[in-house]
């Protein structure tokens, strides 16, 4: 008996250590997050490109048919706008990107003291760390609420826009397993089958003016800049999917994202090597819900503009890969595949990734939900010969490592992370 009472006191006392810790730092992150003051920058030109030593990115052979000879060579692109999209697999893409930055030196914005831009405020260019009007940028990838004219400001005019999307009847899913502990309005749903409960009435549920309610609706929609809360058939709706379409020279899809990588390859004039990844922050299968047809169904239906967004931009897609070739692109895809086996035999334990609670290198620990440890990482082998060993190191690093060592301060980030520790505890 004393013993279960003693289990009862420490759970209780355990639940209100932890509710006065989340309260506390909610309230001081929600301070730290606030839109910071905007005063007028003055307006000075952005250098046509900053990159580093820039005889080092060799013209090469391409047979890109968006030439009009075959054979001419062309030069790799550097000057890249990535918009990090919310669970679209943009944490693969980010290493990707760090990866290709550091082989040609290049410069990066980076936020200061936290891992995105301030989100989800607006992106002003006064949040790049150190910034002062003038300076040249190469790459901007972190999370930022899109802000075109302000993202104009910043890099050279001949910038690529690439951008990722994802089925966002899926997206939802994983954006209400990830974020849902986040959103307030989300504590009131009874049961255990929080998603589902939430579908059969979200207008129940949902407030649009709740703390952190845009991960929960429409959320593509939102990172881009836009009103998530629009009726479909509002014209600004329409207008919306138009600006993206045209802005974004490349729209990648989760679902079809070694494709995706092949069109990035051929648009940007890079190499085979410059696109081969590993996947991260992917979760153990045992934590993702399993959408019925009629969940998904009503997934869609509650984030119409998502939908809307993804269908009119997957025939972009379609279109391009025709232009690419259908038979070039299964062979190049064949090849990325080849490619990317190759890579992990060589540099992961196992073949594969593991659980958190298996990950031996505390410096290979992804970023992981409140409350749980469903996000999964790997092990480097530790006999990786020489020649590989740094390149295999980089492409198994998680992202806020991989931003740490790239020189971001990320005390806030690391600060929260600390408080979800304790909670996961």
């Amino acid at each position: 008996m004393a013993v279960r009472q003693g289990r009862q006191w420490r759970s209780v006392c355990k639940g209100l250590v932890l509710g006065t810790l989340l309260t506390s730092c909610m309230i001081l992150l929600y301070c730290l997050s606030t839109p910071q003051t905007h005063f007028s920058l003055p307006e000075v030109p952005v250098p046509y490109s900053c990159a580093h030593r820039p005889s080092q990115l060799r013209s090469k052979q391409t047979t890109n048919r968006s030439h009009q000879a075959s054979g001419q060579t062309c030069t790799p692109k550097v000057d890249i706008m990535f918009m990090k999209t919310h669970k679209t697999a943009s944490s693969t893409f980010l290493n990707i990107l760090f990866r290709f930055g550091e082989k040609h030196q290049l410069k990066f914005a980076f936020p200061d003291s936290r891992n995105d831009f301030f989100y989800p405020s607006v992106f002003q260019r006064s949040q790049v760390k150190d910034y002062r009007p003038g300076m040249c940028f190469n790459i901007i990838c972190n999370h930022l609420r899109f802000n075109a004219p302000e993202v104009a400001k910043l890099l050279p005019m001949d910038t690529s826009y690439i951008t990722i999307l994802r089925d966002p009847a899926e997206l939802f899913e994983s954006s209400f397993h990830y974020f849902g502990k986040l959103v307030p309005f989300t504590w009131k749903i009874p049961g255990d089958e929080k998603l589902t409960e939430f579908l059969r009435e979200p207008h129940h549920y949902f407030d649009p003016e709740g703390f952190n309610s845009f991960y929960l609706k429409n959320l593509l929609f939102f990172d881009f800049g836009l009103d998530n809360t629009l009726k479909l058939d509002d014209p600004r709706v329409e207008q919306g999917i138009r600006f993206i379409r045209d802005r974004f020279q490349l729209v990648m899809l989760v679902e079809h994202f070694e494709e995706s990588l092949i069109l990035l390859k051929d648009a940007l004039c890079w190499e085979m090597d410059d696109v081969l990844f590993f996947k991260l922050n992917a979760r153990k299968g045992s934590t993702v819900s399993k959408l019925t047809p009629e969940l998904r169904a009503k997934a869609l239906e509650w984030n119409a503009i998502d939908w809307k967004l993804y269908q009119h931009l997957n025939q972009t897609f379609w279109k391009k890969v025709d232009a690419y070739g259908r038979q070039r692109m299964a062979e190049d895809v064949a090849e990325l595949r080849r490619r990317n086996a190759e890579m992990a035999s060589i540099c992961i334990e196992g073949g594969r990734a593991v659980e958190a609670g298996s990950i031996q290198e505390t410096a290979m620990q992804p970023w992981q939900p409140i409350g749980e440890k469903s996000i999964m990482g790997y092990n480097l082998k530790k006999n990786v010969d020489k020649a590989h060993r740094k390149l295999c190191r980089k492409m198994l690093m998680p992202e806020l490592q991989y931003l740490t060592e790239l020189g971001v301060n990320l005390w806030i980030t690391k600060l929260w992370g600390h408080v979800r520790d304790i909670i996961n505890w």
